[in-house]
């Protein structure tokens, strides 16, 4: 009975392996990322190892958005809203078009086909239609410490793409060579805004190389793009001091010269005489007058005793009758 049941197992798996196989390489899609502009057309590409039967009568159409499970779009054996989306075969290949695209048409779309008793599913496409940039959208690379490399002998890096409204196409470059596209995990958050996080990992040899690694990310189809570099730096727990000790003179000079600058004022301001220096005298008094009806005062503020304690002199004045 053991037997019997070890023997079943076993052609399973043999059959599944079988299956997994045929499937790896019967179905693909090219387009790994398509960008169109609102209203216009999208064309997504499969093709297939076989051709056709019956013109793609057995093929069908799944969209994949973040959050979501696949939903069927389109059965090719189903000629119904022909003008909104439509297969269209062509011996091994086949087209799903999508007409007057939308924003909400962006996703992932599969094509699949039964094969035997299975369902295949292809490598999928990303269709992003019109901009995913929005006023909340930014690009981080994150690069591990020198402190934090692990010595499994490969360096990880990643590349957050925050607050997009659909998604996204991210692809690093090393110094100028584009390598692969990594992969992402998504999240969406409580606002309906995305965001993606793509993970590569690199030989340590090549991250300490000092090359550049740059995350590309794309949101429209302008052709433009938003670049971040990442670099290995070299820790060092001396350079700190090193580069701050270039300062430490002039710094030290210019405290020292503003301290004496405040003490001279503070000396100036309140001890005038032990420099030297006597209080500016004020204006002669002003001499007497005779005008018809009017009186003249003559003040004196700049007598002082010997003690320096300032005497005021009554003020001296005649009337001038009219």
């Amino acid at each position: 009975m053991i037997l019997f049941i070890t023997t079943m197992l076993f052609a399973k798996f043999l059959l599944l392996s079988f299956m997994v196989v045929q499937v790896q390489g019967y179905l693909h899609q090219s387009q790994p990322f398509l960008f169109v502009n609102i209203s216009d057309t999208a064309k997504i590409q499969c093709s297939f190892k076989t051709q056709f039967v019956a013109g793609g009568i057995t093929a069908q159409w799944y969209r994949r958005r973040e959050g979501e499970a696949p939903m069927l779009i389109k059965r090719c054996s189903d000629h119904q809203n022909v003008n909104k989306v439509d297969c269209i075969s062509e011996g091994h290949n086949l087209t799903l078009a999508i007409y007057n695209a939308q924003r909400s048409d962006s996703g992932v779309y599969y094509c699949t086909d039964s094969y035997l008793i299975f369902l295949t599913f292809g490598n999928g496409s990303t269709l992003i239609v019109g901009d995913s940039y929005t006023n909340s959208s930014w690009v981080l690379p994150l690069a591990p410490s020198p402190q934090g490399l692990l010595s499994s002998g490969t360096a990880d890096l990643a590349c957050v793409v925050h607050g997009v409204s659909n998604p996204v196409q991210i692809s690093w470059s090393i110094s100028g060579d584009l390598q692969e596209q990594g992969m992402t995990r998504s999240l969406k958050a409580k606002d309906g805004s995305l965001v993606f996080i793509n993970h590569i990992s690199v030989p340590m040899a090549t991250w300490t190389s000092g090359k550049n690694f740059t995350c590309d990310v794309k949101f429209n189809s302008s052709g433009k793009s938003v670049k971040k570099i990442a670099r290995y730096v070299e820790a060092s727990s001396t350079a700190p001091a090193s580069e701050c000790s270039h300062y430490t003179g002039p710094l030290a000079a210019g405290a020292g010269l503003l301290l004496l600058l405040v003490s001279l004022s503070l000396v100036w301001t309140l001890c005038p005489s032990t420099l030297g220096f006597k209080p500016r005298i004020s204006a002669p008094p002003a001499s007497e007058e005779n005008q018809a009806g009017i009186l003249y005062a003559h003040l004196d503020f700049d007598s002082r005793n010997r003690k320096g304690r300032t005497m005021q002199r009554p003020a001296r004045g005649k009337h001038l009758k009219p």
